[in-house]
């Protein structure tokens, strides 16, 4: 728990602290990161995330100290969520409390609660309780906080990265006023990386930056402020061993091998890029769907989750219309098994192209999908008695199996009988579409139809 000025927060050690606001934070030691040096002493100083800092908006008065709402920032790493509740202990005149969730559990928050009582019935003073990476916090954890927010004996400020709907229980969650933060445009992250250059407590000018660099850290950023400036860093780092004075491409990508992929195989992300990914190929974008698979595949996503994806896949949205995608679906799944990665990968991308080149039905799965919502409805009646197993004694004399009509026997091998139960006479689940191979089914379809139930 952070209550004390000795880290990230310069913060009134006393109880009886004057109601006045919280002064400055101390000086960021010189050898900090340039992403702590440059981090926002002001609102004025923050960028990006305008729709919530505008005058009015809620995060604006909680920051300004004129709003008694519980938040919950939410957005993806590098977008200012701590930035934000470190301005609170600056700018606040309520108390103000840190806690990371990675450190704390029940217990703390029970201290912190119990203090933030006394804090309110002695001096009446409000406490702003901000939690770091709440979706790490338990059920149990989480749960905790309900009475404290309910009353108002504290302020929770809490911070995820994690979609809340999946994070954060309803409870909790009905009782915050949800925040999302924005990834950075390219003009934002533009604006941050000139001002580090040029800063005092930044680069202080003791190098320049090209255009050409300049757009290749904008890139590597993705929207995120974090990894702009340490790639920034890293880069001048660089400069300065050699003796240069400019930042180039060559300098950026000696200093940055690989950009960082914004993704978590147990968040959100993992959700929202399979979800593109399928899509993709769903809608028969083979160069988006590399795209996803390559993010899955470079962030470290398991490539047999992606292979069964696939699998699911080819028959879900594909079907007949390409008898083939399964079979191609099912070797990348094998090859995977066999071969691993990263040679793997080439039967993944060959799948995924596949499947999106591919003619699309999803008469496959609207046809089990009806069929088994009718079965569940009640909707089953008997089997037909010429249809009923008959190899056992007796059997003949309850009809079962008397009356079949053995199709082998027929020179087309199809002949006039009923199949389903009485009740579903006539109906039916699979209704191939005119795309590729079912083109040729529906035609083909529409006479065994005919001469299965006697020239409908």
């Amino acid at each position: 728990m952070t209550t004390e000025n000795e880290g990230l927060f310069e913060l009134p050690t006393s109880e009886t602290a004057p109601a006045a606001p919280v002064r400055a934070a101390a000086p960021v030691r010189a050898a900090a990161p340039l992403a702590v040096r440059m981090r926002p002493r002001t609102l004025d100083e923050v960028v990006g995330q305008a729709h919530l800092l505008r005058p009015g908006a809620p995060l604006r008065r909680l920051v300004e100290g004129g709003e008694a709402a519980s938040v919950l920032l939410y957005g993806p790493p590098g977008t200012g969520k701590t930035t934000l509740a470190r301005l609170l202990a600056t700018v606040t005149t309520r108390y103000f409390v840190a806690l990371s969730a990675l450190s704390s559990g029940v217990k703390e928050l029970r201290e912190v609660i119990n203090d933030a009582r006394r804090r309110h019935d002695r001096h009446h003073r409000h406490t702003v309780l901000f939690i770091d990476e709440v979706h790490r916090f338990s059920k149990t954890q989480q749960d905790a906080l309900l009475g404290a927010v309910e009353d108002r004996l504290v302020l929770l400020v809490a911070a995820t990265t994690e979609n809340p709907s999946f994070s954060v229980v309803s409870p909790l969650l009905s009782r915050l006023l949800v925040l999302q933060l924005q990834p950075l445009s390219e003009d934002e992250v533009r604006a941050l990386l000139r001002r580090a250059v040029t800063d005092q407590r930044g680069l202080d000018g003791s190098v320049s930056l090209s255009a050409e660099a300049e757009d290749a850290l904008v890139r590597i950023a993705a929207g995120d402020a974090r990894s702009a400036l340490t790639a920034l860093e890293a880069s001048a780092d660089g400069v300065a061993d050699t003796g240069g004075a400019v930042i180039d491409v060559p300098a950026v990508e000696r200093a940055v091998a690989e950009a960082t992929v914004r993704y978590d195989r147990q968040g959100d992300q993992h959700y929202d890029v399979i979800s593109a990914f399928i899509k993709s190929i769903r809608g028969s974008d083979p160069d988006a769907a590399l795209h996803y698979l390559a993010r899955m595949l470079v962030a470290g996503e398991d490539p047999r989750f992606v292979a069964r994806r696939l699998v699911v896949h080819a028959s879900e949205d594909v079907g007949l219309a390409d008898p083939t995608a399964l079979q191609a679906a099912v070797a990348a799944a094998q090859t995977v098994q066999l071969i691993g990665m990263p040679e793997a990968r080439l039967a993944l991308a060959q799948a995924t192209v596949h499947l999106a080149l591919a003619p699309k039905s999803n008469a496959v799965i609207v046809g089990i999908d009806e069929a088994m919502a009718d079965v569940r409805a009640g909707a089953v009646g008997e089997v037909p008695a010429h249809l009923r197993y008959g190899r056992y004694a007796g059997a003949a004399e309850l009809g079962n199996a008397v009356g079949y009509r053995y199709p082998h026997a027929t020179s087309d091998g199809v002949l006039e009988q009923q199949y389903p139960p009485d009740a579903l006479v006539g109906k039916d689940y699979y209704r191939p579409t005119q795309h590729g191979g079912e083109r040729t089914l529906h035609e083909r379809l529409a006479k065994l139809r005919r001469a299965v139930r006697g020239g409908e």
